[in-house]
C-alpha cells in the first residue's frame, strides 16, 4: 500500500462510515475495481485503523453528548439510582444495544472475515443494505424521538448493527432502519445509531491495534497508516454532519438506490471476469 492508496482509502472511509452505504463493501470493493493488490497483513490492520479514524470524528462531534451521559452514569450510579436521568438511561440502553454485536462478533469471526475477501458476497450484502433501508421508509410512521427509547428498541436497534458485521450490510444503514421500523424519526435513528457506533468500533480498533503490531516493516508502513487515520477521521466528522442535516429533510431511499447500483456493477465485474 502506497500513500495515494491509503489516502484515497482513508477519504473513502470517512465519507462511507455513516453514510449508509457501508464503509466495508467499499473498503473491499475499490481495491477490486482499481486491481491494487494488497497485502491481507496490511488491509486487515488498515481497515481497522481508518475505522479508528471515524471513531475520533464521532467522539469529537458529540462530545457534549458523551460528557452528559458519562457524568449522569456515574452519578446515577453513585446515588443508586442508574436510570433517574434521561442521559444515564440513554447511557445504559447504548451498552444494551452494542452487545447483540459483540456476541456475533465473537461466534461469526471467521465466516466475517471470509466474507471480506469476496466481492460477490459484498454485492448480495449490498442488496440486503438496499432492502432494509426501502422497507424502514416504507413502514416507518416516523413519530418518535429519542427521549421515548425502550429496552426493547436498543436490543432491536442492536441486532440491526450485528447484521453490519459483514461488509454491505452498512453499520449506519442497518441501525437507522431499525429505529425506524420502530417508529423514530429519521435524525433520532441516526443520533442513536451515531453514538451506538462508540462502543463497538472502539472494541475493533482495540482488536486492530494487537493486529497491527503482527504488520511486517511496521515502521515504513505506520506513516502510510497515519495517512488514513487522519483523513478517515477528518471526512467522518464532515459526514456526520452533511448526514444528520439531510435526513432533516429528506429519505433513506436515495442511498438504497445507490447500494443497488453499485451491487449490479460489482456482480457484472464479478462474473465477467473484468
Amino acid at each position: 500500500m502506497n500513500f495515494l492508496q491509503a489516502l484515497f482509502l482513508g477519504v473513502l472511509q470517512g465519507i462511507t462510515e455513516f453514510l449508509p452505504i457501508s464503509s466495508s463493501a467499499h473498503l473491499v470493493l475499490a481495491p477490486f475495481f482499481f486491481g491494487w493488490q494488497i497485502p491481507d497483513e496490511q488491509i486487515f490492520p488498515f481497515d481497522v485503523l481508518v475505522q479508528v479514524g471515524t471513531l475520533v470524528a464521532v467522539i469529537v462531534y458529540f462530545r457534549k453528548d458523551l460528557i452528559s451521559i458519562l457524568t449522569e452514569v456515574i452519578q446515577g450510579l453513585v446515588k443508586r439510582q442508574p436510570f433517574v436521568s434521561s442521559s444515564s438511561r440513554l447511557g445504559w440502553l447504548l451498552v444494551l444495544a452494542s452487545l447483540p454485536a459483540g456476541i456475533a462478533g465473537i461466534l461469526l469471526k471467521d465466516v466475517v472475515e471470509a466474507a471480506f475477501k469476496s466481492p460477490t458476497s459484498v454485492a448480495f450484502f449490498l442488496i440486503g443494505t438496499a432492502l432494509l433501508l426501502w422497507i424502514a421508509e416504507s413502514i416507518g410512521k416516523r413519530n418518535r424521538d429519542i427521549s421515548s427509547l425502550g429496552w426493547l428498541d436498543a436490543i432491536w436497534i442492536g441486532i440491526g448493527q450485528a447484521l453490519a458485521l459483514f461488509p454491505g450490510i452498512s453499520r449506519s444503514g442497518a441501525t437507522i432502519a431499525s429505529g425506524m421500523s420502530r417508529h423514530f424519526n429519521r435524525p433520532a435513528a441516526a443520533r442513536f445509531s451515531f453514538l451506538m457506533s462508540i462502543p463497538v468500533m472502539a472494541a475493533a480498533g482495540l482488536i486492530g491495534l494487537i493486529d497491527l503490531l503482527e504488520v511486517p516493516d511496521l515502521a515504513a508502513f505506520l506513516p502510510i497508516m497515519i495517512t488514513g487515520f487522519l483523513s478517515a477521521a477528518g471526512i467522518g466528522y464532515l459526514s456526520i454532519h452533511w448526514l444528520l442535516g439531510f435526513l432533516a429533510r429528506r429519505s433513506l431511499r436515495p442511498f438504497a438506490v445507490y447500494c443497488l447500483l453499485l451491487a449490479t456493477i460489482t456482480l457484472i465485474f464479478s462474473y465477467a471476469g473484468l
